[in-house]
């Protein structure tokens, strides 16, 4: 397992995500491209919710891993970066519909950076995570967590860029 590969591709993911949210100002943060569709603001604070408690997964509760610690990933990769399917969050990180600041959205996803990149560096990723079941996969590794982490801020910055397409065609 090779950290340095792993701690550049989601250095790369969530970089990218950060540059997208910075590239709308506040009114553009709050505004929908279609009814019942969330905003920039929201698509930010659903990725911040969900990375920040696999941050917290990260660094809880884990056992050693009886199978390949990155069975899940290819899986992960498969659903996630399908495009053409429609995806429904849990409610525990559906963003609330209010008024947000690209300011303090940003400070936010720092912070979850620092966190989910140390990860990386500091802990065993082979080992399994137990405080969190995820629908459908079950508990995961670090490793498949982390992967969890690029794949779905991938999926919210190809959201982010369909904004902003639609914003240049108005």
């Amino acid at each position: 397992m090779n950290k340095n590969g792993i701690i550049i591709e989601l250095e790369e993911s969530l970089n990218e995500f950060q540059l997208l949210v910075s590239s709308f100002n506040d009114k553009q943060m709050n505004e929908r491209t279609t009814e019942g569709s969330w905003t920039p603001g929201q698509v930010a604070q659903h990725i911040i919710m969900a990375n920040s408690g696999f941050g917290d997964v990260l660094y809880g509760t884990v056992e050693q891993t009886e199978r390949a610690p990155d069975l899940q990933i290819d899986r992960l990769k498969d659903i996630f970066l399908d495009f053409t399917s429609k995806m429904e969050a849990p409610d525990f990180i559906i963003p609330h519909d209010k008024k947000y600041t690209k300011d303090g959205l940003l400070t936010a996803f720092e912070s979850m950076k620092r966190k989910v990149s140390k990860a990386v560096s500091d802990l065993d990723l082979t080992q399994t995570c137990l405080a969190f079941e995820l629908p459908v996969f079950g508990f995961l590794t670090r490793l498949e967590a982390i992967y969890f982490v690029i794949y779905h801020t991938k999926r919210h910055a190809n959201q982010l860029k369909k904004i902003k397409e639609f914003r240049a065609t108005e």
